[in-house]
């Protein structure tokens, strides 16, 4: 079995740096983490491509859809994906799972930590910010899935994770 490569290596160093419990995969470029967001439990992969000097994360949680909710939440993920600027939304139809994925190309062996970390906040929070609104989809009768409207969906404050800090202190 080969040794990890450097660039892995960095990533769970970037991940110890935050505190953040994580697993390397035996044989693989692979590092899982996992995290309670919000909203969800979200699962973690870092996967590093050591002849590119890139790394991706992707965050997944499930979700479990039938045939006549699944064409909705699709286009909502769509709909979603037209709003970011880095990342993006997927369905995983075989595992049932909501997934975000940024990919990053890095100049060095060794990534850079802060890079890294944002990635990761990134990717939870993405996924975390888009759970709300697949769950009013998923929920909404079949019946009246017609009637949603997925653009005014996706305004809705009330169904985004607050900031962390942004939060008023009470005293």
């Amino acid at each position: 079995m080969r040794p990890h490569s450097l660039q892995i290596l960095s990533v769970e160093e970037a991940f110890g740096r935050q505190g953040w419990h994580c697993e390397l995969i035996e044989g693989r470029e692979v590092l899982r983490a996992g995290f309670d967001a919000h909203h969800t439990r979200v699962n973690l992969i870092a996967q590093a491509y050591p002849q590119l000097n890139a790394l991706s994360i992707v965050s997944e949680s499930a979700l479990h859809l039938d045939e006549e909710h699944l064409p909705a939440v699709l286009e909502l993920l769509a709909r979603g994906n037209k709003q970011l600027t880095l990342g993006g939304f997927e369905y995983d139809l075989d595992r049932e799972f909501l997934v975000f994925r940024i990919t990053n190309l890095f100049e060095k062996e060794k990534y850079d930590p802060d890079i890294v970390s944002s990635m990761v906040h990134c990717a939870i929070a993405e996924l975390d910010r888009i759970i709300p609104y697949a769950a009013v989809v998923r929920d909404t009768p079949a019946d009246l899935l017609e009637d949603l409207d997925l653009e005014r969906l996706l305004m809705r404050q009330d169904l985004i994770p607050p900031v962390p800090g942004d939060e008023e202190e009470e005293y």
